[in-house]
């Protein structure tokens, strides 16, 4: 029987990069997308374009409205994006973001019949997100081992985190050792519609540095 896995894919450089990682460890990927509200629907176009380009063998996009609650500066348009460096957990950070991605590809996982979920939250390069941090993918974990029938039944759904410990020049690196086309990807918070990013953002940032230590070529397309 082959192994299964929901790959969370944002359209992101992260994303892209775990579920090159998940084929490179001969799983069988569903990639999960979630039109939530977010800025931008480029993310979403380019989770479709890496999905398609890796071979996924399906992929689904599930509508949530996190606008209901705002909160963030991702779904809340009288907050601003930051441009420069802040301290602290930052105005993009999207509250319960990730535990409620977790409970939706769990649901599918256990349809699926898929063995892991991969996530490509990193607690390194990161903007300080409290749902990005291994001891909250610990605490998920057990709590997923408790609530599922795939849990209890003793085949319970494993949450990977490969890149949870990497920096992003570390990321990339293993990305582009997978060849994993990069200029697929969108990582900017407040990209136009055509994909190009602003290059100011905290995501901008990290994903230009990350470029320039690891000493690959930065395929992002940046306005102006």
């Amino acid at each position: 029987m082959s192994k299964k896995a929901v790959v969370l894919v944002s359209g992101g450089l992260d994303s892209a990069t775990v579920l090159a990682m998940a084929k490179d460890q001969g799983y069988e990927c569903f990639t999960l997308s979630f039109d939530y509200g977010q800025r931008h629907r480029a993310e979403l176009q380019a989770a479709e374009r890496v999905a398609q380009a890796m071979g996924a063998a399906q992929h689904k996009v599930v509508s949530l409205d996190l606008r209901t609650i705002g909160g963030s500066a991702l779904t809340d348009d009288s907050i601003s994006v930051p441009e420069g460096e802040t301290s602290g957990i930052p105005v993009t950070y999207v509250p319960a973001r990730n535990t409620v991605f977790l409970s939706i590809a769990l649901g599918w996982a256990e349809v699926v019949g898929a063995q892991a979920i991969f996530i490509g939250v990193n607690a390194v390069d990161y903007s300080g997100y409290p749902d990005c941090r291994p001891e909250y993918i610990k605490a998920y974990q057990a709590m997923a081992d408790l609530a599922t029938k795939a849990g209890v039944e003793g085949r319970g759904v494993a949450i990977k985190t490969p890149l949870i410990e990497l920096s992003k020049a570390d990321i990339i690196c293993h990305g582009h050792a997978l060849h994993v086309d990069y200029a697929l990807t969108v990582s900017c918070y407040q990209a136009d519609d055509d994909g190009r990013a602003c290059g100011k953002c905290d995501s901008c940032r990290l994903r230009r540095r990350g470029f320039l230590d690891a000493g690959v070529e930065d395929s992002t397309r940046y306005m102006g």
